[in-house]
């Protein structure tokens, strides 16, 4: 009888996680990994934009290393909740890709960072119909003179990772075949269990703050376009603000979007549902102790992966942090050499010996 533990599907191909000796538990992975000090390299990318066909648009941001060819390796990157394309991780990934000659461009899903002029209904972790154009998109600026494809890899952290993998999974017919690979980084693949996860016990700290920093986006949006949707008190309920997840989705995403309620919004949305069907290798990477996004729900009784897809299943690192020892590795930040390791392996740009661009900013 299979194992439902979900960490017998770990990859055993890639360096184990271990924690800095000062940064260990979940919650400590997860504040100091995003809150600690970095210093990020000024943005230097190119803004192109992409028509959603629906009257919005997105802004993509193209870094181009100068030896970059068309139709070379090249990476799509989706942020996540109530982020954009400055995200830290985000930033850090496109630098050291950029030094091994990988193309990459990060996505501002719709009202977020440099997309927000051109859009009038809000992102959200269903958005795969706008991953494909971004997609269909980035597939023709990078195409070589003859129409051969670039080799491209999707990415997607958090919210973002959910979007990858529905997007891959909801209609494999159309995924392009020039896209080789997928990762998705601590993906909320069952929104429902997520959201009733982040609603309780210390986790309801992340939730009170994730919806402050969605409000005070949707307010700095709204001034932007002051056209783009706005719940009434008919639309969501009361028109008290929203404390928390669940209630923003109740009042704002899913009348924005179109869904009945928070509960349809999340039972579409989730990418569990639509895992089964991928035929993408995809690599999804968990921690055990992820206090936003709770383990049980890659477990194999819950979600039926196919071959292609495999679990790379760590037992810390919290939400996206995963700061560790560097045995092996140029600096502290695990994720990134393990996402450059999936990317490029050794056979194809040498070693983790190219150096670490200054950082600037």
């Amino acid at each position: 009888m299979p194992s439902t533990d979900p960490a017998a599907r770990t990859a055993g191909d890639l360096p184990l996680f271990r924690p800095s000796w000062w940064i260990r538990g979940g919650h400590a992975q997860t504040i100091i990994g995003s809150q600690w000090p970095q210093r990020l390299r000024k943005e230097q990318a190119m803004i192109r934009t992409v028509d959603l066909g629906d009257g919005d648009a997105v802004a993509v941001h193209d870094d181009t290393p100068a030896d970059w060819e068309p139709g070379g390796q090249t990476v799509v990157m989706a942020h996540g909740v109530s982020d954009d394309h400055r995200s830290p991780l985000l930033v850090r990934l496109a630098t050291k890709l950029n030094q091994r000659g990988v193309r990459v461009f990060r996505w501002d899903m719709r009202g977020c960072g440099a997309g927000k002029p051109l859009a009038r209904r809000p992102y959200h972790a269903g958005c795969s119909a706008d991953l494909a154009k971004v997609v269909e998109a980035v597939l023709e600026w990078t195409a070589a003179a003859d129409g051969t494809p670039a080799e491209l890899s999707l990415f997607g952290v958090s919210l973002g990772g959910n979007v990858v993998l529905k997007y891959l999974g909801e209609d494999p017919d159309r995924v392009p075949t020039a896209i080789r690979q997928s990762i998705a980084v601590n993906p909320p693949i069952d929104l429902v269990a997520g959201v009733e996860a982040i609603g309780t016990g210390a986790s309801r700290l992340y939730d009170r703050h994730l919806t402050r920093r969605l409000l005070a986006r949707l307010d700095e949006w709204w001034q932007e376009r002051p056209d783009a949707f706005r719940p009434t008190a008919g639309e969501g309920g009361s028109g008290r603000r929203p404390r928390g997840l669940r209630e923003f989705d109740d009042w704002y995403t899913a009348p924005a979007v179109g869904f009945r309620d928070a509960l349809d919004y999340y039972t579409q949305s989730s990418s569990a549902q639509f895992i089964p069907t991928i035929r993408t290798p995809t690599a999804i990477i968990a921690s055990k102790d992820d206090p936003l996004v709770p383990f049980s729900i890659f477990a194999d009784d819950r979600v039926d992966y196919p071959a292609c897809v495999r679990l790379i299943a760590t037992d810390s690192g919290g939400h996206v942090g995963f700061v560790g020892r560097s045995e092996g590795d140029p600096d502290s930040r695990w994720l990134d050499w393990r996402v450059v390791d999936l990317i490029c392996p050794v056979s194809r740009r040498g070693s983790h010996s190219v150096p670490v661009e200054p950082s600037q900013e």
